[in-house]
């Protein structure tokens, strides 16, 4: 193969990856080169492990909220809905429930709450921010009303597996985390349904105008966040034996973040799992690095404050850039 064909084959494998994606790998590089300086067992075998498994929960409600974002919604009830989850799924196992029949109601519980969601900003034209902001305070409270404020302690072996169990060396929690990135990223890159929330997105209007109910597919949407999340206080209820009612506090932030750093427009209509994938992984190298080097826990939350504020400004780039490619194309049109 010739030096040309080998650069021509080089500059498609990166035009197909994008620059943005490149960036963002780079900083993932960066960041683990970083907190390996400071700290020599952060690229340990073991501890990446527990990087994925800590990155499980927030890696399945950035599944969600990939839709969601896309779609032109979003969601601050996934750290509320995530710990009432845990705790309902741990009472209810301590009243010697079967343990797939407790798993099947809460992911009802999931698919409820996604409702009601959807139901607020669909019939009461509540904006998406004050819906889940409503949801995130009346679930939190239910979270510790059905447990007096207490953690419910599990003892059920095989639902403790699902947290602690390993296939091929790698948690159970982890394979999970995979297989939703995988069939969601299909759905959402390959399917009619994939193509409408990217349309909705885009412009309710004139996907209504196309023949796409957008309230439906939004409807849609707030459920698949509802049963991942619930997936997720599952998993994490299972890691920590037990149900904990204040757990999973600003759960959706990180989720969030992780999104918009992933590449996904906030205003809808932009994005894709590969980049949501990546965001994750950035999210939490840096969540666990600053851990692992003694940052107060106070400066953490200033950190990750200026990484939402980076992700919210590098999105708000990227729109200015995709506003003025489309100018350009148009005069370019008119000429």
């Amino acid at each position: 193969m010739s030096n040309i064909e080998t650069k021509k084959e080089k500059n498609g494998i990166l035009s197909k990856i994008g620059g943005d994606k490149l960036i963002l790998i780079g900083a993932i590089i960066v960041v683990f080169a970083l907190f390996t300086a400071l700290n020599k067992n952060f690229l340990t075998w073991t501890n990446m492990i527990n990087l994925m498994v800590a990155a499980s929960l927030v890696g399945l409600v950035a599944v969600g909220h990939t839709y969601l974002i896309i779609a032109g919604q979003n969601d601050l009830s996934p750290g509320s809905l995530a710990a009432f989850c845990g705790t309902l799924a741990a009472l209810l196992l301590s009243k010697d429930m079967p343990m797939i029949v407790a798993i099947i109601i809460v992911l009802l519980a999931g698919v409820l709450v996604g409702l009601f969601n959807a139901w607020m900003v669909n019939k009461i034209k509540l904006e998406a921010f004050i819906a889940t902001l409503v949801t995130q305070n009346i679930i939190r409270g239910f979270a510790y009303i059905i447990c007096d404020g207490k953690p419910v302690s599990i003892s059920n072996k095989a639902y403790l597996a699902i947290g602690k169990a390993r296939f091929l060396t790698i948690p159970v929690s982890v394979w999970l985390m995979i297989l939703a990135f995988v069939i969601f990223g299909f759905v959402l890159a390959k399917t009619k349904f994939g193509r409408s929330v990217y349309a909705i997105g885009g412009s309710q209007e004139a996907a209504r105008l196309a023949g796409l109910n957008p309230q439906q597919i939004v409807t849609k949407c707030f459920v698949i966040i509802g049963v991942l999340t619930a997936l997720g206080g599952i998993v994490f209820s299972s890691r920590m034996n037990s149900g904990q009612p204040a757990a999973n506090v600003n759960l959706e932030f990180d989720a969030i973040t992780a999104v918009i750093l992933g590449g996904v427009s906030f205003a809808g209509g932009v994005g894709d799992m590969f980049g949501t994938v990546l965001g994750v992984i950035l999210i939490q190298a840096f969540n666990t690095g600053l851990i692992m080097v003694n940052v107060s826990t106070f400066w953490q939350y200033v950190a990750r404050g200026a990484l939402l504020l980076f992700a919210l400004t590098s999105d708000f780039i990227r729109k200015q850039r995709r506003e003025k490619e489309l100018l350009e194309a148009s005069m370019r049109n008119v000429k």
